[in-house]
């Protein structure tokens, strides 16, 4: 169950490896991912595949992560470089990290490794890191994870996240460090947040802070994730929808689908259609491929090869 008012678990787990190949389309690049499970309890998580039915309630630090990240750079020397993302499946910056530090101390060997890198987070807790990208600021950026900006539904949705205005107060202290930030609207989830109005509270918010890249995608579903939007609909006193949504994604109710489905081009479009029409009237740039092309571009003694990881799956 993605709801509850009880605290997860923390504990440690020793990892054989760390860095992951992953392609998004046709994107590719690293991944680091220093815990398994996540304290924010995002009810459209893609990362809570079957295989890891405790993903709210249990978060696993792993603690060997900056060693063997460390013996892994050493390794390919020389060699094409990819940027690192840092995470794909989970929030490096959750509460578990302000008790084991493993994600700063994995970026620390990239920084020793000159290997550029960019994060993604909802977390407020990377201000704590605030110097280590101001140093870096060439060589990284951030991407912060912003579904709503509407608080009530965001206790819904994602109640173990931060505030909005905090969030906020964050990004602005980046952005004032010299640190290049994008916002990813992620994910635009039918009839919740998918308005005009909601999409454009956000984009006038981050248009106020300065924000210059603006990403967005549109949820996608399976199984286990529809249980719990389904949940959240009811929730929301909007479970009118449900037949909705069996039209913008294709299925029949039971969803038994454990792959992900994505929701019509009709309605996809409708919504970057408007999303992007609205950056435009602010010059505001959809995505940050700039910011991804612009620290793939740098030099390095050191370099990482793609060619020796089986791809996995953005997730």
């Amino acid at each position: 169950m993605w709801y509850s008012d009880k605290a997860p678990t923390i504990e440690r787990k020793y990892s054989k490896s760390i860095l992951r190949y992953f392609k998004v389309g046709s994107h590719i690049g690293m991944t680091i991912n220093p815990y398994q499970g996540c304290h924010h309890r995002c009810g459209y998580c893609y990362a809570t595949y079957k295989w890891s039915p405790d993903f709210y309630d249990k978060i696993y630090g792993k603690i060997n992560a900056p060693e063997i990240l460390e013996s892994e750079l050493n390794k390919w020397k020389n060699i094409s470089m990819l940027p690192v993302m840092i995470s794909s499946a989970t929030d490096a910056y959750q509460y578990a990290e302000a008790k084991f530090g493993i994600t700063k101390k994995c970026i620390q060997v990239l920084q020793q490794f000159q290997i550029p890198f960019y994060v993604f987070t909802k977390s407020c807790l990377i201000e704590r890191d605030l110097n280590l990208f101001r140093n870096y600021n060439t060589n990284c950026f951030v991407v912060w994870s912003i579904t709503t900006i509407d608080e009530k539904v965001k206790r819904i949705i994602e109640p173990g996240t931060p505030p909005t205005s905090r969030v906020f107060e964050t990004i602005s202290k980046f952005l004032d460090s010299g640190i290049k930030c994008c916002v990813n609207i992620d994910p635009i989830i039918p009839f919740v947040t998918d308005s005009e109005e909601h999409i454009l509270s956000v984009v006038d918010l981050c248009h106020q802070f300065g924000i210059r890249y603006i990403s967005g995608s549109i949820l996608r579903l399976r199984r286990d994730i529809w249980i719990r939007i389904r949940e959240i609909l009811e929730l929301l006193g909007i479970s009118c929808s449900i037949e909705e949504y069996e039209k913008i994604f294709g299925f029949r109710e039971p969803l038994m689908n454990d792959n992900n489905l994505s929701a019509s081009t009709a309605y996809s479009d409708n919504v970057f259609n408007f999303l992007k029409y609205e950056l435009s009237r602010k010059n505001i740039e959809f995505g940050f491929d700039k910011l991804i092309k612009c620290i793939s571009n740098l030099k390095s003694e050191y370099a990482i090869s793609t060619k020796q990881y089986r791809i996995s799956e953005f997730i």
